[in-house]
């Protein structure tokens, strides 16, 4: 029997749905899958495990969680619970977004996958649905989340792309000359931060890496292009908005990612954080 316990936290994919086909998505093959939680079945576990100890569930990846059926009302029975909430989104149903935000208490946090400063590039990159859907219309609904919301942390997720990066057989589109641009667009959207992160890829054995070593001869030209873009974006924001590095993004700057490829075969992070996912025999162990 499993011991009286939770993780203190959990990453829950609440649907494998996606209205987007990014090249660079590091759940590309799980994508769009047929299978999907019983929202009943779920909830009481989620209850269950509130009770033995979890404190936070942040709804992300797998998937859209925006697409969920009854995503605004599973926010809110989170809410319920006095669990800590975070959403991470690819942005496209803004007006779901909007319908959570008075659920959300201090702390709380929604940050966007956005990976772009330009319409042209944002399509390019995530290849969305809608023909409607744009960066523009989806940067728009910020200002409505803080009016009706300001405790609400918003953040705008930028992962870098080059190239010689790929998923699989598919070159992904370059992005590092949209850094300093999609820096100035958050900070007058109304986001609080931007992150900037490396381009991962996943390995057959599930793992998710950073590995530049395909490109190495021209690594320290990117890696130049990163830091000068980085240096102009944090000079183009408005006072008191945040341009982060990851660090994963950080290492690969200093030139030390290497040290970090070397992984211990057992993850004792296990105990305190999970990934729930409908997919219980692929990305994670399904509590």
């Amino acid at each position: 029997d499993l011991p009286d316990l939770a993780p203190l936290s959990i990453n829950l994919d609440l649907t494998t749905a996606c209205n987007y086909r990014c090249d660079h998505c590091i759940d590309w093959d799980i994508l769009n899958s047929k299978e999907k939680h019983d929202d009943q079945e779920l909830r009481a576990a989620i209850e269950r495990m509130s009770q033995r100890g979890l404190r936070s569930v942040i709804l992300i990846g797998g998937g859209e969680p925006t697409l969920y059926p009854g995503f605004v009302p599973f926010v809110q029975f989170l809410k319920q619970l006095g669990l800590a909430v975070a959403v991470v989104s690819n942005g496209s149903r803004g007006d779901r977004l909007l319908a959570a935000a008075p659920y959300f208490t201090d702390g709380d946090w929604v940050r966007l996958s956005l990976d772009s400063g330009s319409n042209e590039v944002f399509r390019a990159m995530h290849k969305p649905a809608s023909a409607s859907t744009t960066l523009d219309e989806i940067c728009s609904w910020m200002p409505r989340i803080k009016a009706v919301n300001p405790a609400v942390t918003l953040g705008f997720s930028f992962v870098i792309t080059w190239q010689g990066g790929s998923r699989g057989a598919v070159k992904v589109i370059e992005n590092i000359h949209e850094m300093v641009l999609a820096s100035r667009r958050a900070s007058d959207a109304g986001f609080d931060y931007i992150s900037f992160k490396p381009f991962l890829e996943r390995q057959a054995d599930g793992a998710e890496v950073m590995d530049p070593a395909k490109t190495e001869a021209e690594l320290q030209a990117v890696v130049a292009r990163i830091q000068q873009n980085l240096a102009e974006a944090r000079a183009a924001v408005r006072p008191g908005f945040r341009v982060l590095a990851s660090t994963n993004l950080r290492v690969l700057m200093t030139g030390t990612w290497r040290d970090y490829t070397k992984q211990p075969k057992t993850c004792h992070m296990q105990m305190l954080r999970q990934v729930v996912t409908p997919l219980g025999d692929r990305k994670s162990t399904r509590l």
